[in-house]
């Protein structure tokens, strides 16, 4: 029996929309993955966490795209000041019910530029927030601060597609480095570059496959592809797992600016 392609569901929503974001926090109040894995160290995701609490240290910050805000939290232990912008109302009402004395959240869309005075942050950070940031952040980062960048690598489980027909679409070649490159190159940064690392993924379980398939969508459409192809994925994965679970690519492009 053939995987069915689970975005032809009704109620199936674009991933990463703001419909998408708004439902994501409606389900769960943290952006956090709902499937188990292990992820080889070092990766993009270590290296840009260890590089943020360096460049952070004693100074004011702008976290952009910060969902529930359990990392800006995190980082208010070394910056001065940090403030919080993601688009979602759901995820900044559980970083203010969580807060600390020097981090503050703002409900705000990126595409509508940023709602800060010129010069007001010493550096900012986006991880695995909007690139369309890129193009304001010299407004409001003074010169000669930095700005970091996560986000996920065009070969980010790349072998999906062809263990499960279907239930993955196929990567389009360098879509995600291709628009990252546009925004970067709008942005006036004084200098950037974009590092591309990547490790290995272990998905624990075959029901962690098809979470990560339905990753934000419905609780209706995970239960219609369980239902309809879960014997066959434990199938697949059963062919294809190791001691460590089943290996996929696990990638990130970190992004380094100055303004």
């Amino acid at each position: 029996m053939g995987l069915i392609d689970p975005s032809s569901l009704s109620g199936w929503l674009v991933p990463h929309s703001l419909e998408w974001y708004q439902q994501l926090s409606r389900i769960q109040d943290t952006y956090t993955y709902p499937w188990d894995s292990t992820v080889t160290i070092p990766n993009g995701e270590t290296v840009f966490d260890d590089e943020v609490t360096k460049t952070i240290q004693h100074k004011k910050v702008l976290d952009v795209g910060c969902g529930h805000g359990e990392f800006t939290i995190q980082c208010s232990d070394h910056a001065k000041e940090i403030v919080g912008l993601d688009v979602t109302d759901n995820f900044i009402k559980n970083g203010n019910e969580n807060s600390k004395s020097n981090v503050s959240f703002v409900v705000w869309n990126t595409k509508q530029g940023l709602p800060f005075q010129e010069n007001e942050f010493d550096c900012a950070y986006v991880r695995k927030g909007p690139t369309s940031s890129y193009l304001t952040l010299k407004k409001v980062v003074r010169s000669g601060g930095e700005i970091l960048g996560l986000h996920p690598g065009d070969k980010s489980g790349k072998e999906l597609p062809f263990l499960f027909p279907n239930l993955f679409s196929p990567s389009q070649s360098t879509q995600i480095l291709d628009a990252l490159k546009q925004r970067l190159d709008g942005s006036d940064f004084l200098t950037f570059d974009i590092e591309e690392i990547n490790s290995i993924e272990y998905l624990h379980e075959p029901i962690d496959v098809l979470r990560l398939c339905c990753f934000g969508q419905s609780p209706d459409i995970l239960e219609t592809v369980k239902q309809e192809n879960f014997a066959e994925i434990e199938k697949i994965f059963g062919r294809h797992t190791t001691n460590e679970g089943l290996p996929i690519t696990y990638a990130r492009y970190l992004v380094r600016a100055t303004v």
